[in-house]
């Protein structure tokens, strides 16, 4: 039987572009936590790239931990889901590339899913991205 996980992401921006973060939880399809992870990824980039670039680390991650096996994405970005699910054309040429990453890593699973879901309800991905960025600009003296 196939490996099922389950995946929140989450991309926050402060100034879009600003500073930016990620933040993931990876659980098990039970919902027990396996790994969380967050990361400062610069200070120039949008919400929706740090969205897609949280769901890159995140497929990285996954890629070990459910090798082939079937993924649930869930994100609070509408944007991110849509265009994932092809409901929406993704028009910018930054999220262009991203958008091609994330189809490429996709094919380490079977099947990825992706669910758009209530803010509430990504609430750890969330804290955790703004961690990141919380924690250089205290780092850097930036308020």
């Amino acid at each position: 039987m196939k490996p099922i996980g389950k995946v929140y992401v989450n991309g926050a921006s402060r100034g879009n572009p600003g500073p930016a973060g990620i933040g993931i939880v990876i659980s098990d399809s039970e919902g027990k936590v396996l790994r969380e992870h967050y990361e400062f990824i610069g200070s120039h980039y949008t919400n929706n790239q740090a969205e897609y670039m949280a769901l890159i680390k995140a497929l990285d991650l996954c890629s070990s931990i459910f090798p082939k096996g079937i993924l649930h994405v869930f994100s609070d970005s509408e944007l991110l889901v849509k265009q994932l699910t092809r409901l929406y054309k993704v028009r910018s040429s930054n999220l262009k590339r991203l958008f091609r990453e994330v189809k490429r890593k996709e094919k380490l699973f079977t099947k990825v899913h992706y669910h758009r879901i209530d803010r509430e309800l990504n609430i750890k991905a969330d804290r955790l991205a703004n961690k990141a960025i919380d924690e250089v600009m205290r780092r850097e003296g930036i308020t």
